[in-house]
C-alpha cells in the first residue's frame, strides 16, 4: 500500500470502519425516503453529517492506531 494513513490491523478497527460504512450507506437510504436528494437543504444537511463522521472516524483513528507515516509499498 502507498500513501499516508491507516490500515485496520485489529477486528476492531474493521467493525469501526464498517460502522462508519454502514452509517454513510443507512444516511443515503434515508435522505433518500425522506425525498431529500430533491431538497435545496440536502447538499448542506447531508455534507455535514458525512463530514461529522469522517472527523469522527479520524479522531478515533488518530487516537487508537499507530502513529501516521508514508508508507512504500508492502514490507520486504
Amino acid at each position: 500500500m502507498y500513501g499516508y494513513g491507516w490500515t485496520p490491523a485489529k477486528p476492531a478497527g474493521w467493525i469501526t470502519v464498517g460502522i462508519y460504512l454502514l452509517f454513510l450507506v443507512g444516511l443515503i437510504i434515508y435522505q433518500n425516503t425522506l425525498g431529500a436528494f430533491d431538497n435545496d437543504e440536502f447538499p448542506t444537511t447531508f455534507i455535514s453529517l458525512v463530514a461529522v463522521a469522517t472527523i469522527l472516524l479520524i479522531v478515533i483513528s488518530w487516537r487508537t492506531g499507530e502513529p501516521l507515516k508514508w508508507q512504500w509499498g508492502k514490507k520486504k
